[in-house]
């Protein structure tokens, strides 16, 4: 564990190595992994402390460079096996990773222990883990927070529904994209599959659509958050953490849950994800300003008027 302040939401997930090839070159044992992605995004706003484990074969420098960035490091564990590991590579399509290699290393018998002063926070984003140990985390919280953003993925919707469903039920957001929610009820229609969603004890549901943006349902309305035309996509490996972490941590600044809100957290989300996309790892978020991510997000303004 290390040192430890006053946070204002938490993230839970993993902290990796990886080793990614697109067309645009490779990026060899970068910093990865979804908490990170996610933290990171979430300090251009906000405070967050970031719960998962390395291992002994981690950069101190990666853990540096996050302390630096306002990120708390209590809830980081070290062990004396190794990081989690990921080697992958995109094609043109850069929708589409094609894993090479996973090496759950540590990271295979993670069991998130959150800290005692993280425990009362009203925000909290659980990464793509197994559903078991996200409902754990809530389980660890000492009140029910004001916002649980939750991530999945296809594996988990094939091998735990039943968990998958019941965190949909202890989430307030559950973050599919559209294949994911395709999947999980069964249906060829991703409205149909919202609609199931928000009959699971849902206010509303957010479906991502990759390079095409994301797409937000109510009861009552529907909102289409666009993506930002990029003229050249580096590397979009964590673009869909980059989204969590900057939205929850829009909102964790803006605590009236308005529709309004969430709306504007989807477009600075798009805003910031669409950094990561530019650069390898956390390269490009790491050259950017909250300045940036303003004029970015006034563009999108500009994208849907008319």
């Amino acid at each position: 564990m290390f040192g430890v302040s006053m946070v204002d939401l938490v993230i839970v997930g993993s902290v990796a190595l990886d080793t990614v090839k697109t067309p645009f070159g490779i990026a060899e044992r970068a910093l990865g992994g979804s908490a990170t992605y996610a933290s990171y995004s979430a300090s251009f706003f906000a405070k967050p402390g970031i719960v998962g484990i390395v291992g002994a074969d981690f950069p101190q420098e990666h853990l540096n460079m996050l302390s630096k960035r306002n990120i708390d490091l209590e809830g980081i564990e070290k062990s004396e096996g190794k990081t989690f590991f990921w080697e992958g590579y995109y094609e043109y399509d850069m929708n589409e990773a094609h894993t090479v290699k996973t090496e759950l290393n540590c990271f295979a018998d993670f069991k998130p222990k959150i800290p005692d002063s993280y425990k009362n926070k009203d925000f909290l984003f659980l990464g793509n883990i197994h559903p078991s140990l996200q409902l754990d985390v809530l389980d660890q919280m000492e009140k029910r927070p004001k916002l649980v953003i939750s991530d999945t993925m296809n594996f988990w919707i094939k091998s735990e529904r039943d968990k998958v469903i019941e965190l949909v039920r202890e989430s307030d957001i559950v973050l599919f994209n559209e294949g994911e929610a395709r999947m999980l009820f069964s249906t060829p229609s991703t409205i149909k599959a919202a609609r199931e969603i928000l009959k699971l004890n849902s206010d509303l549901a957010i479906i991502k659509q990759g390079e095409h943006g994301s797409v937000l349902f109510t009861k009552d309305s529907h909102f289409s958050a666009p993506g930002y035309p990029l003229e050249e996509v580096r590397d979009p490996t964590g673009a869909g953490d980059t989204f969590a972490g900057a939205m929850i941590g829009y909102l964790s600044q803006h605590p009236e849950l308005t529709e309004s809100n969430y709306r504007k957290a989807m477009i600075y989300a798009s805003a910031v994800a669409s950094h990561t996309a530019e650069g390898f790892s956390l390269s490009k978020l790491q050259e950017i300003s909250i300045e940036q991510i303003n004029a970015r997000f006034n563009e999108f303004r500009k994208i849907v008027e008319f």
